[in-house]
């Protein structure tokens, strides 16, 4: 029996298509073993967002071909879709995007093959493809929660961004596919699955769907008890949206909606299409449909031609907006986008300064936001046993995300419990 390892880089969207080919290997007879034990195929799922998120990727290859030499070094995704031209030695197949559904044949076939010491490629042109690539789940690594991909590809071109790029076009996944697994999962006794995507906003604008129908028929499997969703488009939160989704019990209150800046210029050179009036406007209505909701962000600093006025302006709307978690990334610089070749780029000292500054400002947001459960009952999803300062905990998370532990010996994973919080020490960081 061959032995396989696989390994996953980036989002969420990557971490279901690695599992999804994990469960074709095992379907095909694999061993699936960890990855830093011997295997005869090494599989890492890459990624391309930032320069680091490149480095990684290199890394783990090499890593791979250190380990076993005589293994075959598989690499997939969005880094070698962006890097086709630069095939790293340590590399024996290169999968591209849309091809991941075929990760057995392509094992097959280059083991068949004579032709070893050339790199075999499996890439297409993802920039012309109106395809959605099937890929499907049964079971995931967490034993509760289940993150389904909904939806593939972009269409904003943020001029800071390469994922159009490796990803094409947007691909939506039809609504009855998407509602099969939901099922399947919960037959399998997951109780809480999140919609995931490249860009989830954009979810059905090729098939004449809509996002929203899909959560309300999600929300129709029996055995699912809760949903939440991947990363928002500010500009999908309207009235319609909002009101329709606070109708449904299952809706977990926890939004993240992408930021990048609250500084109306430098969100016109990222050519974001919206201002920080209009997201705020998007808050305001997420907070008047639901009570206490969480809402996350990303933002981006040292962005070409911040200044010190600009990154003033979006750190005091990150302050205003009063997120329960800032996601801060420093400005990558990644060639091929129009960000690259813009003038006054910021040099690496001022960004990481900047990102500091909002790294404490999200600490204190995070607290007081976490300090506001003290007192309070919330439902907790279980998801495991863990050991604390010697004695044994059960930790799930909130609806809005939060973690929380209780102290107590009986096992209630996959359990909805009610916990009472008496303390910060029970909320789990």
């Amino acid at each position: 029996m061959k032995r396989a390892a696989l390994h996953n880089l980036g989002c969420k969207v990557n971490a279901y298509e690695t599992e999804a080919m994990q469960e074709l290997l095992e379907q095909e007879g694999y061993e699936i073993v960890p990855f830093h034990e011997d295997a005869d195929v090494y599989i890492i799922n890459t990624c391309t967002v930032t320069n680091m998120a490149d480095r990684k990727s290199r890394q783990m290859l090499h890593r791979a071909k250190k380990k076993n030499p005589d293994a075959v070094v598989v690499a997939c995704g969005c880094y070698v879709q962006a890097k086709q031209d630069e095939i790293d030695e340590s590399i024996d197949i290169v999968v591209g995007n849309n091809r991941k559904k075929n990760i057995v044949e392509i094992l097959a076939e280059y083991e068949a093959s004579k032709e070893k010491q050339t790199v075999q490629k499996e890439v297409i042109d993802i920039n012309h493809t109106d395809e959605y690539e099937e890929l499907h789940l049964t079971k995931t690594a967490e034993h509760t929660r289940a993150y389904i991909k909904v939806q593939d590809g972009c269409n904003q071109f943020c001029s800071y961004c390469i994922i159009p790029f490796a990803r094409g076009r947007v691909r939506s996944r039809s609504y009855d596919s998407v509602i099969a697994e939901v099922k399947k999962l919960a037959e399998g006794g997951y109780k809480e699955v999140v919609l995931t995507g490249i860009h989830l906003s954009s979810y059905g604008v090729d098939t004449g769907e809509n996002l929203l129908s899909l959560i309300q028929g999600v929300h129709e499997v029996s055995g699912i008890e809760r949903i939440r969703l991947g990363s928002l488009e500010p500009r999908i939160i309207t009235e319609e949206f909002v009101q329709a989704i606070a109708k449904l019990p299952k809706m977990c209150p926890h939004f993240h909606l992408s930021l990048q800046s609250g500084c109306d210029e430098t969100l016109r050179r990222m050519n974001r299409r919206y201002t920080a009036e209009e997201y705020m406007d998007g808050c305001k209505l997420l907070r008047k449909y639901f009570d206490h909701p969480a809402l996350t962000t990303d933002v981006i600093v040292g962005f070409p031609g911040e200044t010190q006025e600009e990154f003033a302006a979006s750190k005091a709307f990150v302050d205003q907006v009063d997120f329960y978690e800032t996601h801060v990334f420093k400005y990558s610089r990644r060639q091929g986008t129009k960000a690259a070749a813009m003038e006054n780029q910021i040099p690496e000292t001022e960004k990481t300064r900047r990102s500091n500054e909002l790294l404490e400002l999200n600490k204190k947001k995070q607290k007081e936001y976490e300090e506001r459960l003290i007192g309070t009952t919330q439902e907790v999803l279980m998801e495991e046993t863990v050991q604390i300062d010697g004695e044994t905990w059960q930790v799930g998370h909130t609806k809005e995300y939060v973690k929380i532990g209780r102290k107590t010996e009986e096992n209630l994973t996959n359990q909805l419990v009610n916990v009472e919080i008496e303390s910060h020490l029970q909320i789990i960081h």
